[in-house]
């Protein structure tokens, strides 16, 4: 049995984690379509905080927008076929799903999808609380 070759996911960019350990800071370059961030000052202590919530909050919006679209906004107002909860008991009760998974199989590479989720299942319930 071969051993798997250690991956990194790419959000773990602290000295260290994960045996991740950069032999110098300002050779990262972390990208995505919109944005990049290179080089320079770039270390775990300076961070531009903004910066990364911006982009980590860009992604969980997108995925959320993407599966509004794809379900038709079922989230905030279900169709009751078969549940007949309404959307904040049904957001709440996907919420426990997401959190059992995590329970049960941690939080890890093949979990990061369920993290999202649930970040995204937590702006939901935020939003049918507002409506």
């Amino acid at each position: 049995m071969t051993k798997k070759k250690d991956s990194h996911n790419k959000h773990y960019w602290e000295k260290g984690r994960n045996g991740f350990t950069p032999k110098d800071w300002k050779d990262i370059v972390i990208e995505d379509k919109d944005d990049k961030w290179s080089g320079g000052n770039l270390n775990p202590d300076s961070l531009n905080f903004d910066c990364l919530l911006d982009k980590v909050s860009k992604k969980i919006i997108n995925l959320l927008k993407e599966k509004n679209k794809a379900y038709g906004n079922t989230a905030l107002n279900p169709p009751s076929i078969f549940s007949k909860l309404d959307a904040t008991e049904a957001i709440c009760a996907r919420l426990d799903d997401k959190l059992s998974r995590i329970k049960n199989r941690g939080i890890n590479d093949k979990t990061e999808d369920t993290v999202d989720d649930l970040i995204g299942y937590l702006f939901l319930l935020k939003m049918s609380l507002e409506k």
